[in-house]
């Protein structure tokens, strides 16, 4: 070969080596340490990118010095991001290279029959399959399941509330369990179906939840934002908000989390309908928050529990979320949530913080579990299911199963605790 068409082939490869291989192909998520304020600033300018995601923390206001930030990357803007780190001398790593491989291990093998067994929960399930098991599920056990329409999204989708009842007379008692309030998060919806199963299942098995099916009835909401939900299955995986439209703006979608009347809009909510954490035009905006808190406040007499379902950072959470005071039961939920923890680790080798909402994360104004403390709901809690960000929003289906019972653990010792409680109240 002579050396010009030697030079020639080089130039060619170094030319498709540079586009080809240098040059990212897929989204990805990288975990980016922020050392200085000069850092932060850099990140809350590049997080604004409509390029990017940020999915720890849940927004930039909240990125601070000596923190850890994870942010999803589309593929057109990871050569620019990377570029701009290492300008600012910013350490990142790799937590994700390949996104789409992810969320083909998410959806595939989708089945819509529920009498596949136990594998039907160890999967996610597009918002479809999810109506048809409610509907299946009301079919085929309705000695202890009954179904009510709540309310409509803003796309007017309905809002099925699963009511579960142990094979006994009437109690004046309740828990309320609502999962997908943020639409990437679809962990919690898995947990909810997941609840939903053991309880029907393992009703006079289990000595734990057949007490607390005994003793209360269990609301459960497995979509409370359907409309997000199925955004995130046919359009953008990273969706959080719901998807409503907002006048005077492009953006569409409300954070159904900082719509509740509870320190409406201030510090960790934002005003603007394009960020992640806006707090929607007034408190109750949304329809969706709208029905919930209709329900809630109809059935305040005799809800005893409130336990919301997130992800993703392994944390069981109690008020306020929404301020740094501190609530006249802070002493016992902060027990319970220390136990649960405790046990959580002792049986699946997993750690969870705990806390109050605002001293353990940050502040977060306007949410459901704040709001239904301040409604007369005294046990209330928010659960962040796994992982801590190695997958973050997109945990692989073969983590479901730890993840719901790790959940389940905590859940069944707080409501034991509550019945106990009540018990004890009783004339």
């Amino acid at each position: 070969m002579k050396p010009p068409i030697q030079l020639a082939y080089l130039i060619c490869f170094s030319i498709f080596f540079e586009k080809c291989i240098c040059k990212s192909e897929h989204d990805q998520v990288l975990s980016i340490t922020v050392s200085t304020q000069e850092h932060v600033d850099t990140m809350q300018n590049l997080t604004s990118h409509n390029e990017t995601v940020l999915w720890q923390p849940a927004s930039p206001s909240y990125i601070t010095t000596n923190s850890e930030v994870h942010l999803y990357i589309r593929s057109t803007s990871v050569e620019f991001v990377t570029e701009r780190l290492r300008k600012h001398g910013i350490t990142y790593r790799m937590l994700l290279e390949n996104t789409p491989a992810l969320i083909e291990m998410q959806t595939r093998n989708d089945t819509s029959d529920p009498r596949s067994g136990g594998v039907f929960f160890e999967r996610y399930h597009s918002l479809e399959d999810i109506y048809y098991w409610v509907n299946r599920t009301k079919q085929e056990h309705s000695d202890m399941v009954k179904v009510i329409l709540i309310g409509s999204s803003s796309e007017k989708r309905p809002l099925y509330v699963i009511k579960l009842s142990g094979k006994r007379g009437e109690v004046k008692r309740a828990m309320w369990i609502d999962c997908g309030i943020h639409a990437r998060e679809w962990i919690a919806p898995a947990f909810c179906m997941w609840f939903v199963n053991y309880a029907i299942t393992f009703y006079n098995q289990n000595t734990e939840i057949t007490e607390i099916l005994n003793n209360m009835d269990v609301y459960v909401l497995t979509v409370m934002n359907p409309d997000g939900y199925k955004y995130t299955w046919t359009t953008d995986r990273m969706w959080r908000k719901n998807r409503a439209t907002n006048k005077d703006s492009n953006c569409a979608g409300a954070d159904l989390n900082r719509n509740f009347d509870a320190n409406w809009c201030t510090k960790g909510a934002s005003d603007n309908p394009c960020d992640p954490t806006y707090c929607g035009q007034y408190p109750e905006s949304e329809p969706e928050t709208q029905a919930v808190a209709r329900f809630l406040r109809s059935h305040k007499d005799i809800i005893k529990l409130y336990l919301s379902i997130h992800s993703y950072s392994q944390m069981l959470l109690f008020p306020y979320s929404c301020s740094y005071d501190e609530i006249p039961n802070h002493n016992e939920l902060f027990e319970l949530v220390r136990e649960a923890s405790a046990k959580i680790r002792r049986y699946y080798r997993n750690n969870y913080k705990y806390g109050p909402g605002a001293k353990t994360i940050y502040l977060a104004p306007g949410g459901s579990d704040d709001w239904a403390y301040n409604l007369g709901i005294k046990y209330s809690f928010t659960f962040e299911l796994q992982d801590r960000g190695r997958y973050g929003f997109l945990l692989p289906p073969s983590f479901i199963p730890q993840a719901c019972n790790e959940a389940l653990l905590a859940s069944k010792i707080i409501a034991l605790h509550v019945i106990k409680k009540l018990n004890e109240e009783l004339p």
